[in-house]
């Protein structure tokens, strides 16, 4: 289940290319949930419900480490551009080995204006003053990001619907339809304290 969660996750940026003004991306901490509506306060402050989609799968994030992100290992990297060349991380995602190659490319991504998504392989990874620098292939290409210390660093965890306490932080990636109506397959909360940074 977790692997199949995060293969959606991890396609999700290469479908919004496709149709983008009907993919949506909910963030905030879960007011209600019932069998088929998650209610979430979003880090705008609105209140959003989200209608949950039959089987429908939730998924955790963990803390992970920077000395985690190997050669080889497949990651998703938001990162912002940065003033003196390259792109700097805003948080990094270690996909589990099994999902390796899964939605492979760069995107235009929201979680702050003008950031990126890139899932991507890492080819290799240079220790800095400043964290690290990796540079990773996808499609062909290689992409240079530094990860600067405290930068949030996550892997996917198993969780529950008993993790969507009211309170929790969660991301959830959905549809809307044209009545103005959002749907989702999947929801990723945050558990022993981390915070999805997606």
């Amino acid at each position: 289940m977790l692997l199949a969660l995060g293969a959606a996750m991890a396609t999700l940026p290469a479908q919004a290319q496709t149709s983008a003004d009907q993919r949506v991306r909910v963030r905030g901490t879960v007011s209600s949930i019932d069998a088929t509506t998650l209610t979430v306060k979003t880090r705008e402050g609105a209140t959003t419900r989200v209608a949950l989609k039959s089987g429908w799968q939730v998924a955790g994030v963990v803390k992970a480490s920077v000395d985690d992100i190997k050669p080889g290992d497949f990651v998703g990297i938001a990162s912002l551009p940065k003033a003196d060349g390259g792109d700097g991380a805003l948080e990094v995602l270690i996909f589990p080995a099994a999902m390796k190659g899964t939605g492979e490319g760069s995107y235009s991504w929201d979680l702050k204006p003008n950031s990126s998504m890139t899932n991507a392989t890492v080819a290799d990874a240079v220790k800095s003053v400043d964290g690290r620098t990796v540079t990773v292939k996808y499609q062909g290409k290689d992409k240079k990001i530094s990860i600067a210390d405290g930068t949030p660093i996550v892997t996917f965890a198993p969780a529950t619907t008993a993790d969507l306490t009211p309170g929790a932080v969660v991301f959830v990636p959905g549809e809307k339809a044209a009545d103005g109506a959002i749907f989702t397959s999947r929801v990723v909360v945050g558990t022993k304290g981390v915070v999805p940074p997606m």
